[in-house]
């Protein structure tokens, strides 16, 4: 606004007079980044003189869809990156212009793998919009045989299952920080009520902690962190949160809320 550059913010993306509003800018090029509606096909085919483009935050056709990001990282993945490409009917299937990958970090999260790849966005774009004003942009297809899909998250989506293995769940843990989250419930011995239990990066596989207790049970409580057990090596979590209350270190949450091993995480 600033600059005089005319914003548009249409609730529905589909609505004509949008639509009319997008062409009368005559664009030369259009370019779509984390948009969450489905592009009607006069959008990408009949309104760009040269394209329609999408950049999308994972190395295609690997992770299509909503939540590429949370998926590299669920899935162990050790790279990940930004495809440019175009836009077509299907999701996230359309030719590619060009990627850049990057490696992920042991520790990254969900929220510091996005920081990485949307500063990898600009270079990305930089040089695409170069390439379409060169009239050298490539389309490459994308081999549809190795596509794999990720879809929209959900709150529920979080929910540990300490009968995974310890590797999975501390993957989970990193991949769902912030959004949807990761969460556990627990039976509260003097009222005997469920109470949900936020789980925070970083969890820790502790393999000198011996244990032949059922997945989910507590097996310590220490300054450390509390140590649950899996369906292999334990883990030791960091970081709680009760429902209403606030995000806490272990040690302060013990302080606080009676979690005693024998006890179990469902």
């Amino acid at each position: 606004l600033a600059h005089n550059i005319p914003v548009l913010q249409p609730e529905k993306i589909r609505n004509p007079k949008t639509l009319d509003d997008i062409r009368a800018l005559n664009p030369d090029l259009i370019l779509v980044v984390a948009y969450g509606q489905l592009l009607p096909e006069t959008l990408f085919k009949d309104i760009p003189k040269l394209a329609c483009i999408n950049l999308h935050a994972s190395l295609l056709p690997k992770h299509r869809g909503a939540a590429p990001i949370q998926a590299a990282l669920r899935d162990g993945d050790r790279e990940t990156g930004v495809t440019v490409m175009h836009i077509t009917k299907e999701l996230d299937a359309g030719d590619m212009i060009l990627e850049k990958s990057l490696p992920i970090d042991p520790a990254d999260t969900a929220q510091s793998l996005h920081d990485k790849l949307a500063d990898l966005s600009v270079p990305a774009l930089t040089e695409a919009l170069y390439l379409f004003a060169a009239g050298k942009a490539p389309r490459t297809p994308q081999n549809h045989g190795e596509a794999t899909h990720t879809p929209k998250l959900y709150k529920a989506d979080g929910h540990i299952d300490w009968s995974l293995p310890a590797d999975q769940i501390e993957r989970l843990i990193r991949a769902y920080h912030t959004w949807p989250g990761t969460f556990t419930t627990w039976t509260n011995p003097d009222s005997q009520k469920s109470i949900t239990l936020k789980i925070f990066p970083p969890a820790i596989p502790s393999p000198d902690v011996p244990t032949d207790a059922a997945p989910g049970q507590i097996l310590t409580t220490a300054d450390e962190g509390i140590t649950i057990a899996t369906s292999t090596t334990p883990l030791t979590i960091t970081t709680l949160q009760a429902e209403g209350r606030k995000k806490l270190p272990a040690p302060d949450f013990l302080r606080g809320t009676p979690l005693l091993p024998g006890q179990q995480f469902h």
